[in-house]
C-alpha cells in the first residue's frame, strides 16, 4: 500500500513539473521566433505566476479544509476573497504593462508621431490619434473566465484524488480483512480435521504400520501447506491439487462403507499461479454435512482445466440432524471463499451454489485470458 501511494504521488508531481516546465518555457519559444517584446512577456509571467496561486491556494489549502470538511459557505467565501484580491493585483499590472505599450515606447516613438501621415508636429484639429484598445474589458473577461476554470478544475482534480484515495484505501482494507478470514480459514480447517486425523493414525497404526506412516507424512505435507506456502500468496495449480488430495487421503481414515467418494482431479494442465485455498472449503464442507454414519450418503468432487478456465465441481448429500431437519451448511468459509472470488476474479467467474432438501452442489468456474 505505502509503495503504490508514493508511486502515485510521484506520478502526480510529475505530470506538475511537467506542465509548469512547459508553461514556463512557452513564451520563450515565442521570443525567439517572433520578437515579442520583454514587457509582454513580464506580464505573461504575472499572470501565470497568479493562476498558479489561485490553483495551489484552492487545491491545497481551500478544497481539503473547507470544501472535504463540509464548511461549503467558507470554501465559496474563501474563493471570492481570492479572486477579488487577485484581480486587482493582475489588473494593476496590466494597467501597468498597456500603459507603457500605449504611450509608444516599445516602438520608441513619442505619442505625437501616431498622426494620420507620420509626420512630427502639434496635434491639430485633423489629427488621427491612436484607438485605445478595450484593456480593462478585456483582461476582466480573461481573468474571469480563467480564474473560474481554475477554480473548478482544481476542485475536481483534488476530487477525483481523494476518491481515488479512497478506493484504494478500501480495496486495501477489504483485502486485509479477506486476509484475516484466509487466516481464520486455515486455523477452522486445521483443528477441524487435525485431531480426528491423529486419532484415526493412532488406531491405524496397530493395525497397518506402514499406512499410518503414509498418514503422517501426508498430514505433515498439509501442515506445512497450510502455515507456510499459502502464507506467499498465488500457489501452483500443482499445490492446490495435491493439497486438496492429501486433506481427502486423510479425511477417507474415518469414513465407513456407508460413503461413496468419487475424486477426478486433471492429470495434464497448465501449472498456472491461482490464490491458495479456493477449493478447500467446499470440500471440507462436504466432507463435514456430507457423511453419515446411519445412512447412505456420496461426496463427488471433480476438476478440469484448460486454457480458458477451471471448472471446480462439487457435490455432497445432506445428513439428517437429530430433530430430522437438514443440518445447516452455512459458514465463515463458504463466504469467505464468495468474497474472495469477487476480489479476485471480479467478472470473470460463475459461482452456483444449490441446495435441496438431500443434497449440496457447487459449481465454480474460474475464467483464465487476461
Amino acid at each position: 500500500m505505502k509503495k503504490g501511494f508514493f508511486e502515485s504521488k510521484k506520478l502526480i508531481i510529475g505530470l506538475h513539473l511537467l506542465a509548469w516546465a512547459i508553461l514556463i518555457g512557452l513564451p520563450l519559444y515565442f521570443v525567439k521566433r517572433w520578437d515579442i517584446g520583454q514587457d509582454f512577456v513580464w506580464l505573461y509571467y504575472i499572470n501565470i505566476t497568479i493562476n498558479g496561486i489561485i490553483f495551489y491556494t484552492n487545491y491545497f489549502f481551500l478544497v481539503p479544509k473547507y470544501f472535504f470538511d463540509g464548511k461549503k459557505y467558507k470554501y465559496y467565501l474563501s474563493i471570492a476573497v481570492l479572486l477579488f484580491f487577485f484581480y486587482f493585483v493582475s489588473d494593476k499590472s496590466n494597467q501597468t504593462i498597456f500603459r507603457y505599450v500605449f504611450d509608444g515606447r516599445i516602438s520608441g516613438k513619442p505619442q505625437h508621431e501616431f498622426n494620420e501621415d507620420k509626420k512630427p508636429g502639434p496635434p491639430g484639429p485633423m489629427m488621427r490619434m491612436p484607438i485605445r484598445p478595450p484593456f480593462r474589458e478585456m483582461h476582466m473577461f480573461n481573468y474571469g473566465f480563467t480564474s473560474i476554470f481554475l477554480v473548478f478544475f482544481s476542485l475536481g482534480l483534488r476530487v477525483l484524488e481523494r476518491h481515488s484515495a479512497i478506493e484504494k484505501i478500501q480495496k486495501e482494507l477489504e483485502r486485509e480483512k479477506l486476509n484475516s478470514e484466509l487466516a481464520f480459514l486455515k486455523n477452522q480447517i486445521s483443528p477441524h480435521f487435525f485431531f480426528n486425523t491423529l486419532n484415526n493414525i493412532y488406531s491405524l497404526i496397530s493395525i497397518n504400520a506402514e499406512d499410518s506412516q503414509k498418514a503422517v507424512l501426508k498430514l505433515s505435507k498439509l501442515m506445512r501447506y497450510l502455515l507456510y506456502e499459502s502464507e506467499s500468496g498465488d500457489t501452483k495449480l500443482s499445490n492446490e491439487i495435491e493439497f486438496m488430495t492429501n486433506y481427502i487421503d486423510l479425511m477417507k481414515l474415518r469414513m465407513s462403507d456407508r460413503i461413496s467418494l468419487k475424486v477426478d482431479f486433471p492429470e495434464k494442465y497448465d501449472d498456472i499461479k491461482i490464490p491458495p485455498l479456493l477449493f478447500i472449503p467446499f470440500i471440507e464442507n462436504s466432507f463435514k454435512h456430507g457423511i453419515s454414519f446411519r445412512e447412505n450418503s456420496y461426496i463427488s468432487i471433480t476438476m478440469t482445466c484448460d486454457a480458458d478456465e477451471i471448472i471446480f465441481y462439487c457435490s455432497n448429500s445432506l445428513s439428517l440432524s437429530g430433530n430430522g431437519s437438514v443440518v445447516d451448511t452455512s459458514g465463515i468459509g463458504l463466504g469467505n471463499v464468495s468474497k474472495r472470488l469477487e476480489l479476485l476474479f471480479p467478472g470473470k467467474h460463475d459461482l452456483k451454489i444449490t441446495r435441496s432438501e438431500d443434497s449440496f452442489d457447487v459449481v465454480l468456474k474460474i475464467g483464465l485470458k487476461a
